[in-house]
């Protein structure tokens, strides 16, 4: 249980105490959201001065096909390469699927990594779990993700979350087991910030920001019966190790509401009718702008899911049959949409001063498979397939690894998940060979021993 309402335990600099907090309403946003997302603001550490690294991470939930997007076979078989044609490109090194001709325009500023692979399950949870956080979950251990780890090392820069999920954590995904979207061993006070809210809908406003005053009744009336419930129990609960947590918790919550800096940096009204749409006035396009604006305000990492899960919407999971949609569809449906959010996005960053030091990485759990299936569409491939980086000291326009003749797997400088975390941790300027305390206090490595960055990115 969670117990919020000891006798003034906590009193913020305007003499507000948590029981008053309560009392207007924000029992949710203390207890049951926030101080499961914002803990570390109030003990935030390591942080050093001129620390202007962060990071985007794009996360393609459902998996792009490698052959249809970043890595095109035009010479391979027509199952094989597919209804799509390579275009050229800003780089002299790649060509990349007509699907995406703002990507195109921007490709001297992304690299691409063409030689992924795994040998785990393919099913999309292990991916996930393994391109976040750099580890198959085993044994009951969980790992954090890169932006929880960083946010653990480093803290918040100011009264802003310091690792942030827009617009929502993954959903299902068909494994029933732990995506990597949270910290893991390192307990819940250091999760992510989760917008939970759509930032493309016109009324959009995030939820754990809204001020007492806009709670109703009703909702208030709730608080104060939960109130009571928890008063039964609060004398252990002060008497508990959780205290100290939840002092902390509160501050923090108090401080992320009542901060105008936070309510402007979320607020995309504050942007020109013209660059939102330049974004795109979708959830993604809008997903990105609000990173943008984020990440310039002080957010250490933001990831992105560009979906939520492959069941309730069209994904890049392009199985063909129904409820999945064909490569077509891809053509059609998702990848507008998502060349011109991400196109804006390295545009914005760069004319903005702001890609050097701001890692964009666009990933996914796997490939698909090299031959077309009989509906259309492509299945679950570990294999082979491509990811790609721009800003944060990457340099763009480069390819790195190379797939066969087919796409199914690495011809050259095949790339694992942990190095991919590793390449992330390595722009943001961590030591790989940091420690976390992991479980049963047992020091952690931050990535497998010998795990190296991809170097080639950055010379």
């Amino acid at each position: 249980m969670l117990d919020l309402t000891g006798k003034g335990a906590t009193t913020t600099c305007d003499g507000i105490t948590r029981r008053d907090f309560l009392q207007a309403g924000t029992l949710s946003a203390i207890g049951l959201t926030l101080a499961q997302h914002q803990a570390l603001l109030a003990t935030s550490k390591g942080q050093t001065l001129n620390d202007q690294k962060s990071a985007i991470m794009i996360f393609n939930l459902g998996a792009p096909s490698q052959l249809d997007t970043w890595d095109p076979k035009p010479e391979a078989p027509r199952e094989v390469r597919g209804p799509f044609k390579p275009i050229r490109t800003k780089s002299d090194e790649f060509e990349i699927s007509e699907i995406f001709p703002l990507h195109a325009k921007v490709a001297d500023k992304f690299s691409i990594v063409r030689s992924c692979n795994h040998t785990a399950a393919a099913v999309h949870d292990t991916g996930h779990q393994m391109m976040q956080t750099g580890r198959l979950f085993t044994g009951g251990v969980n790992t954090p993700h890169a932006g929880c780890a960083l946010e653990f090392l480093k803290g918040r820069r100011n009264e802003l979350p310091a690792n942030v999920i827009l617009p929502e954590p993954m959903g299902p995904t068909g494994g029933n087991i732990p995506h990597g979207q949270d910290a893991g061993f390192l307990g819940k006070a250091n999760d992510p910030f989760v917008l939970n809210a759509d930032p493309s809908v016109a009324d959009f406003e995030v939820p754990d920001l809204r001020p007492p005053s806009s709670i109703g009744e009703a909702r208030l009336q709730r608080r104060r019966r939960l109130r009571d419930i928890v008063d039964n129990t609060v004398k252990s609960f002060e008497a508990s190790p959780n205290a100290e947590l939840m002092d902390a918790n509160f501050a923090a919550a108090y401080r992320l509401m009542t901060s105008t800096k936070a309510r402007e940096a979320f607020d995309l009204s504050k942007e020109p009718l013209k660059v939102r749409e330049r974004y795109g006035m979708t959830r993604f396009g809008q997903c990105c702008l609000l990173a943008r604006r984020l990440v310039e305000a002080g957010v250490r990492f933001v990831t992105i899911n560009t979906f939520i899960t492959v069941f309730d919407e069209i994904t890049w999971d392009i199985h063909g049959s129904k409820p999945f949609t064909s490569i077509e569809g891809m053509k059609n449906i998702v990848a507008p949409m998502y060349d011109q959010g991400y196109s804006a996005l390295i545009e914005d960053l760069f004319q903005r001063g702001m890609l050097d030091d701001t890692l964009v990485c666009n990933l996914a759990e796997f490939g698909r498979t090299p031959k077309i299936n009989p509906a259309g569409g492509r299945d679950h491939w570990p294999q082979c397939w491509s990811v790609y980086f721009a800003g944060g000291g990457v340099k763009g326009g480069r390819v790195v690894g190379k797939s066969d003749e087919i796409g199914a797997y690495p011809a050259e400088r095949p790339v694992a998940p942990n190095e991919i975390v590793a390449t992330i941790y390595k722009s943001l300027g961590l030591d790989l060979e940091t420690h976390l305390p992991g479980p049963q206090s047992r020091p952690y490595p931050l990535v497998d021993f010998g795990t190296s960055a991809i170097d080639e990115l950055f010379a």
